[in-house]
């Protein structure tokens, strides 16, 4: 009885998640130099480097799925105009490539995130040895791509390059206070609980930074986009049960029905604890900027394994 239910919200999942499109609102116009962002992880960063230097404009609106989402027509003119274009790259933004492909082809100018860090690739079970690119889970690799925008910011005309760096220079002090803070709070779980599952693969990075095991995900390989069959969850909920994982983590910007079915399939007491992970939440809300994103996973997946 079991199974022909799992299938149902299996396949009721997949299409909820298929529909996740969405854009932001297009920026008025102004006369101070144009950055647009594709994702709204990296919206943030940028204007905290630019602050009142240049207009920003970010494309994925609050609470988006970054594989799925798409930009309109208006955006897709923004681009065009824009002086500095700012992405993630590494197959994330998979709906709107074909923009950005257009732009760097027409001379514009653009920092693609991933070709600033040391990148780490899935495994060739998970996604046939693709990129990862969820670099934003290790605030040091966010250095890194801090580095990269600042030099590329600093290169606008009429931009104030002492603001710029002055700006950079604090947000690095952030970050670094950031990483500090996550190696306090898990280096007190003990390391036979540091195990994390989620809806799909998104954790490598912090996993690496912070000596983490990656169990398994609900969802196959790096996208959202995948879905997965009856004996994905079946063989992930032995590895859940044989690591004794407490706590699976369900993402925010992802319906957490698929977790809740892999919890009871696992036939152990699981909790299930949602993450902000792919996107930001507004900016009141409790992932309203990078920074207290990262502040509130840390919290939560330490509680949840500790």
């Amino acid at each position: 009885m079991r199974r022909p239910a799992l299938v149902a919200t299996v396949a009721l999942v997949a299409l909820v998640g298929g529909g996740l499109v969405g854009c932001a609102p297009a920026t008025a116009g102004s006369d101070r130099p144009q950055v647009i962002v594709t994702t709204n992880i990296l919206g943030d960063v940028v204007e905290h480097l630019v602050g009142d230097e240049a207009q920003v404009t970010t494309l994925m609106r609050p609470n988006a799925d970054p594989h799925s989402f798409e930009i309109s027509v208006q955006q897709g003119a923004q681009l065009d105009a824009a002086d500095l274009v700012i992405s993630n790259g590494l197959g994330l933004e998979e709906g709107l490539q074909q923009h950005l492909d257009r732009v760097a082809e027409s001379g514009v100018t653009q920092v693609v995130a991933g070709e600033h860090i040391s990148v780490l690739d899935y495994t060739d079970t998970d996604a046939g040895g693709a990129p990862d690119p969820h670099f934003w889970t290790d605030p040091a690799r966010m250095l890194d791509v801090v580095d990269a925008i600042e030099v590329a910011l600093i290169g606008i005309d009429g931009v104030d390059a002492s603001q710029i760096t002055a700006n950079g220079e604090a947000y690095r002090d952030e970050l670094e206070a950031l990483d500090a803070e996550m190696t306090e709070a898990f280096t007190a779980i003990p390391v036979e609980r540091r195990a994390l599952v989620t809806n799909h693969h998104v954790f490598g990075y912090l996993a690496e930074r912070f000596d983490f095991r990656v169990v398994g995900a609900v969802i196959p390989g790096g996208s959202t986009l995948a879905a997965p069959s009856a004996a994905d969850l079946r063989e992930l909920a032995s590895a859940i049960d044989e690591a004794g994982v407490p706590t699976i983590f369900a993402e925010s910007s992802q319906p957490d029905r698929l977790v809740q079915v892999l919890a009871a399939e696992a036939g152990v007491e699981v909790a299930v604890v949602e993450l902000f992970t792919e996107s930001l939440t507004e900016p009141d809300g409790e992932a309203g900027t990078y920074l207290t994103m990262m502040r509130a996973n840390t919290t939560r997946i330490a509680h949840g394994l500790g």
